[in-house]
């Protein structure tokens, strides 16, 4: 029971993590961002980088040794929706976190990024499409603890 029941709360608390990491990106991300707010969204991309990660470890460690049975997961299409999306959200983090790395050089020096109109929309959106993604897998969550 134990065993289960850790690994559950670290997928739940990871999901609550990057989810919430994801929101400060955006909730900071500005077109003239100051270096304060440079380094927020450098260290909220790290932050997401490594709860996203937790959130597929542990979520695989569930799959394979708790809940109903990895045949149960692996024979629903739920499952394999939920897995799809959660990669296509990681797919969608390329650019952001590959920007945002991008910009270490420039803070180390105290410099502030410089972000293009079209850049900044791009990471933007990016960034809104990743936290509907990130809405719609608890979602698929519940249907698929309550399939059949």
């Amino acid at each position: 029971m134990w065993p289960s029941a850790i690994t559950a709360y670290f997928h739940y608390l990871s999901f609550m993590l990057a989810f919430g990491a994801v929101a400060v990106e955006l909730l900071t991300l500005r077109k003239e961002l100051s270096i304060a707010e440079a380094w927020r969204i450098l260290i909220a991309d790290v932050i997401y980088g490594i709860s996203a990660s937790l959130v597929l470890f542990t979520g695989a460690l569930r799959v394979i040794y708790f809940g109903k049975g990895a045949d149960y997961y692996l024979g629903n299409p739920i499952f394999y929706t939920k897995v799809g999306l959660f990669l296509l959200v990681g797919a969608l983090s390329i650019y952001p976190t590959i920007s945002f790395v991008s910009w270490i050089g420039s803070l180390r020096e105290g410099k502030v990024p410089q972000l293009g109109q079209t850049q900044f929309q791009w990471l933007s959106w990016l960034i809104r499409i990743e936290l509907v993604g990130w809405m719609g897998l608890p979602l698929l969550a519940a249907l698929l603890a309550r399939s059949a």
